[in-house]
């Protein structure tokens, strides 16, 4: 079975969430959900927000990005991630305020910029994606 895994490196701005053999990958990719397996031909790719699953122990597993890059390289995936959180992780609660800002800033944007608008959006996009990896658990 050994032979069978490729090496899954989840790295953001804090640090190194993890490093560990899987026997494959989903990555969400920006034009459109990916797999990986052993032998996977080399590229980079960026990455939407949305879940990551790997297959570890024939069990699978669960993680959150919220954007960023990965490579695929001699049976090495490295996901460099703006941010990252393993499904068992989520603070539900935290996640469910952070929706219910966003819905009501979006809500009420007379007098928001553009900005504002797609930070809004970018958010309320986050907390769903934490919220819907946390029932996966």
């Amino acid at each position: 079975m050994a032979e069978d895994v490729i090496r899954l490196d989840i790295v953001t701005p804090a640090g190194l969430l993890m490093s560990e053999n899987v026997a494959a990958v989903n990555l969400p990719a920006s034009k459109g959900s990916m797999g990986v397996l052993k032998n996977h031909a080399p590229l980079m790719t960026t990455l939407d927000i949305g879940i990551v699953k790997y297959n570890q122990a024939n069990t699978d597993r669960y993680l959150t990005v919220s954007g960023g890059f990965a490579e695929i390289k001699d049976n090495t995936v490295i996901v460099l991630a703006e941010a990252a959180e393993r499904a068992e992780e989520i603070n539900v609660a935290r996640a469910q305020a952070s929706k219910a800002r966003a819905e009501e800033r979006l809500h009420d944007h007379s007098s928001r910029k553009d900005l504002d608008m797609l930070r809004c959006e970018l958010s309320l996009h986050r907390a769903i994606n934490r919220i819907k990896a946390s029932k996966l658990k």
